[in-house]
């Protein structure tokens, strides 16, 4: 694979945070950018693509007739915000064509191959444990350029492009090497999760010090509460990104730029060892080795069932779980607790991002297609459609005017706004598929007490000077 030169400065990520902070709006999922996609490399290949006409009503000159197919990661979102709102948009506006919709768990398992075989759909929602690789689909061109969507006329207003009804920063976001190729069109802020009955009728309050921190996971642990878990069967990527963020308040921001860019010593730095040894306490005193077997969904439903105290995971959880909570459950989230009086990074500091990836594929039959739906989705009517459904809000700010979020969710809102700049982010997982898949196992055998603090970052940092030495893997750096 050819290099991909360095991805926009993280300047760009902060403002897209400090303005939907101050906007008010939402953020949710994002979730770990994995899996791989064994692909031929080009530009369109011999694919026979659908064209029409370009007018003011159809920019992008989409055949009214051909067919679009969708495909839609059925995580924390569902799918019926696409078969209710952005779908029924499409069809709208191009009445004789076909939209052929499929939900999946499994994006990877579900697309390699038809990516390999040149046959892949017009626009995929890639996300999950089993996404596919963004950097690997970028460098063999299988995602179409959106710099075209980006300049259109948006559907609400034909004197103003599409770039400028999102929040500033949006574009960025997706972009590598500074063309634009992914649309992120959620953003998610990450914590430490909790209902606020249990914590109010037993008199607990979220703790802001490590000693604070330990004395509540007492408390809920003489409650007959199990103090703090996730799931090690697949989501052992909530409690990385806890540690990472962990470190980040300790050492500051460049120990996760350091991380990212396979710095030499990264992953062994002080910062990341105080952070993987302060949760391998955690795990071994206060969590359960039986949760290494379980699905998130499975310790979401202990948490649920007030049998869970403290549960790492972004802020799509509440939307994800509203069929199994309790009608006074009351979802709160919880910034991480500061670990030293000497940490570089406030208590409030947190992880947050726009994310939930969506992309036009460039070798499919009808990619002006792809690119009008994904226009119908930044609408005002597409991306309010979407927040009313899941609870969540985009990256369109007039969407969610007037919008009341459920608790949790606020929750989260108001600590992106308390966190102010003190907001931090990592790529890792989405540019090296091998390194966030070594973090995931290296996280439980840390948290399942296997291994030690001092084992678990020498193990990552081998891994990562292994890809950083692999001239086949395409580097991307901040």
């Amino acid at each position: 694979m050819s290099a991909i030169p360095d991805r926009p400065a993280e300047l760009s990520r902060r403002t897209l945070l400090g303005r939907t902070a101050a906007a008010g709006l939402l953020a949710t999922p994002a979730a770990g950018l994995l899996g791989a996609c064994a692909t031929s490399g080009g530009d369109g290949g011999d694919t026979e693509q659908a064209t029409g006409t370009k007018s003011a009503e159809n920019p992008f000159g989409v055949k009214e007739d051909a067919p679009l197919e969708v495909v839609i990661f059925n995580g924390g979102y569902g799918d019926k915000y696409a078969t209710d709102v952005h779908e029924p948009l499409y069809r709208k506006k191009f009445p004789n064509a076909e939209v052929k919709h499929q939900a999946s768990q499994a994006i990877s398992t579900v697309l390699q191959p038809r990516f390999a075989s040149g046959n892949p759909p017009e626009f995929v929602n890639n996300s999950g444990e089993k996404s596919m690789d963004f950097g690997a689909l970028v460098a063999d061109g299988q995602l179409l350029d959106l710099t075209e969507l980006w300049d259109a006329p948006s559907v609400d207003d034909p004197n103003k492009k599409v770039r400028d009804t999102v929040v500033p920063g949006t574009v960025d976001v997706g972009s590598f090497n500074g063309k634009p190729y992914v649309l992120y069109y959620v953003s998610t802020v990450f914590g430490l999760w909790y209902s606020g009955k249990l914590f109010s009728g037993s008199g607990l309050q979220p703790a802001k010090t490590w000693d604070e921190f330990m004395s509540l996971l007492d408390k809920l642990k003489s409650k007959g509460v199990t103090p703090y878990g996730y799931a090690g069967a697949n989501a052992a990527y909530y409690q990385w990104n806890v540690i990472l963020t962990h470190a980040a308040k300790i050492g500051g921001e460049e120990v996760l730029k350091n991380i990212d860019n396979l710095a030499a010593g990264a992953w062994t730095a002080d910062p990341v060892r105080q952070a993987a040894a302060a949760w391998a306490e955690v795990g071994a005193k206060y969590s359960d080795k039986s949760f290494e077997g379980l699905k998130h969904t499975d310790v979401q439903l202990l948490q649920n069932q007030y049998k869970v105290g403290l549960y790492p995971s972004g802020d799509w959880l509440e939307n994800e779980q509203k069929q199994n909570t309790p009608p006074d459950f009351q979802y709160q989230m919880a910034t991480l607790p500061g670990l030293t009086s000497s940490d570089k990074l406030p208590a409030g500091t947190l992880r947050a991002t726009a994310a939930e990836g969506y992309f036009v594929s460039a070798k499919s039959k009808n990619p002006r297609g792809g690119l009008e739906y994904m226009r119908q989705m930044l609408s005002t009517e597409g991306a309010k459609g979407f927040t009313e459904t899941v609870r969540a809000a985009t990256v369109v700010p007039a969407a969610t005017a007037g919008y009341a979020f459920p608790p949790g969710v606020k929750s989260s809102q108001d600590a992106l706004a308390a966190a102010g700049q003190n907001v931090v982010n990592l790529f890792f997982d989405g540019w090296y598929k091998e390194l966030d898949k070594e973090a995931r196992t290296a996280t439980n055998e840390l948290m399942f007490g296997r291994i030690k603090a001092d084992q678990f970052c020498e193990r990552m940092q081998q891994r990562a000077d292994a890809i950083a030495k692999d001239d086949s893997v395409t580097k991307f750096t901040r």
